[in-house]
């Protein structure tokens, strides 16, 4: 028979600690607070940059935008160097793909000028879930 310290018997298991709730709650959510505002670049058909509001109706730009926010997701809760990681390998690398004229939007006919904000076209309601709301 093993010996057991009364002690060591007491001690409560450890909680795991809660999965640290998304700022954004969706990729479309992303898109629209965030990258459309904040990455601006002037876009047009036969420009260096593409663009398409309706980015969601590309496969690639949805795979790619998902990852952009979950890896967002991931660094804004470093403070140190987080978000530069965050440009530096993620958004800067997907967005130039992205915005290529050899991208997922070389086609596209969005325009605009220097300084304004990518174009936005709200996708179908329901295509996009809000995590938060997701109870597990």
């Amino acid at each position: 028979m093993e010996d057991v310290d009364e002690d060591d018997a007491a001690l409560p298991e450890p909680e795991p600690e809660p999965e640290p709730e998304t700022f954004y709650g969706s990729a479309d959510e992303f898109v629209r607070e965030f990258l459309v505002v904040t990455y601006r670049r002037e876009v047009s058909p036969k420009g260096d940059y593409r663009w398409d509001g309706r980015w969601w109706m590309h496969p690639e730009a949805v795979a790619r935008i998902d990852a952009l926010w979950r890896t967002w997701e991931h660094f804004r809760n470093d403070g140190a160097t987080g978000m530069s990681v965050w440009w530096r390998d993620h958004a800067d690398h997907h967005m130039g793909v992205l915005m290529s004229p050899a991208g997922p939007f070389g086609k596209s006919s969005g325009t605009t000028d220097p300084g304004e904000p990518l174009p936005y076209i709200a996708p179908p309601p329901g295509l996009f879930v809000d995590v938060r709301m997701i109870t597990g």
